[in-house]
């Protein structure tokens, strides 16, 4: 792998603008004994091994590059509308970065993890269609214990337009609304001491399941959260580390939801028709990637978005949860923005992605 910051610097100005990431200095000291662990080390501590499949085949491919996690402003602007042209463009770094946010309640905490690709492609012609950005993720439900991180109980993942849900061994909870989908399993990282859950993506259209239930199949990444962004040497690199960045920073991903450069409407990303999308495919959509306040099961109860911004409902609503499970929340800084997700949830067109 290539370390980020091997890569020459461009316009961090505004990359400063989309988040404030993790940084190593701020993590390199456990939390002391007693002492309040941060959202920032609770997101570290349970964010994913990541197992993304590589396909290199087709001109959309890109030698495997538009499989590679990044982040939305990986091309130095905040234009969502660019961002397919710009992933094959020489110069360009796809430093591996995912995003998370986390809400609490007084029984557990919620930490949404966002997987950010430019390009959501197909290599061939037969009724598939490509469209610019895509964005899957997961959910993990931590019960707040007493111990510093908690406990995991669940985790839900995203695939396009449906839902998945999944506990680790000797969880207490059990299939409620929805059925169990599978194991959670764990998996230790040789960048820190813990075992971390493990989830993988598809390849082209990397739609988000737990491990192995999607795999690498041939060439693929392996992604380790880390402190550090470093950049695949190749679409067949299994040691990759990757950076966290928070949706609530200030001037990040949640702060830019009003851009109508980088979102079409509230939770959806604009994407064009530019460049070569759709070229020798089906066909280009627009306007089709999401962020996770845009993600929808639109066969389940939980409403458009509210994975994210009540994950305490959709907990609820998939699972039997037989210690009890708090509803109020007492940090979620997308309940201000209640009223305008619901408008959206209500009058977005279904979800594709």
């Amino acid at each position: 792998m290539i370390d980020a910051s091997s890569t020459p610097r461009r316009r961090w100005g505004v990359r400063a603008l989309i988040a404030v990431v993790l940084t190593a200095s701020a993590l390199a000291a456990p939390t002391p004994a007693g002492a309040a662990v941060s959202r920032a080390e609770l997101a570290l501590r349970w964010a994913p091994i990541h197992y993304q499949d590589v396909d290199a085949t087709g001109s959309h491919a890109l030698s495997g590059q538009s499989d590679y996690l990044t982040r939305v402003d990986f091309d130095g602007d905040l234009d969502g509308r660019n961002n397919w042209e710009r992933t094959g463009q020489a110069g360009t770094a796809l430093a591996a970065h995912v995003y998370y946010s986390v809400v609490e309640t007084s029984t557990h905490w919620y930490i949404t993890y966002f997987f950010f690709h430019p390009r959501d492609w197909t290599d061939h012609p037969f009724f598939e269609t490509e469209h610019e950005n895509d964005g899957e993720g997961a959910l993990f439900a931590i019960e707040r214990d007493g111990s510093t991180y908690g406990v995991l109980r669940s985790a839900v993942t995203v695939a396009h337009s449906d839902f998945y849900s999944y506990t680790p061994t000797g969880s207490t909870w059990t299939s409620g609304g929805e059925s169990i989908d599978g194991t959670l399993r764990l998996q230790a990282s040789p960048h820190d001491t813990f075992q971390h859950p493990v989830t993988a993506q598809e390849a082209q259209g990397h739609g988000l399941k737990a491990h192995p239930q999607y795999d690498i199949n041939g060439d693929g990444i392996v992604y380790y959260p880390s402190t550090v962004a470093e950049t695949p040497s190749s679409g067949n690199d299994r040691d990759v580390r990757y950076q966290l960045i928070d949706i609530f920073a200030a001037g990040g991903l949640w702060a830019q939801r009003s851009n109508a450069s980088l979102f079409a409407s509230l939770g959806t990303f604009a994407g064009d028709t530019s460049g070569d999308c759709g070229v020798g495919t089906w066909s280009c959509s627009t306007n089709s990637a999401n962020a996770p306040w845009g993600w929808d099961d639109g066969n389940d109860t939980p409403a458009r978005g509210e994975i994210a911004s009540d994950p305490a409902k959709l907990a609820v609503a998939y699972f039997t949860v037989p210690s009890g499970l708090a509803r109020t929340y007492s940090y979620n800084p997308y309940a201000g923005a209640a009223a305008a997700l619901a408008e959206a949830a209500r009058t977005a067109p279904p979800t594709v992605d």
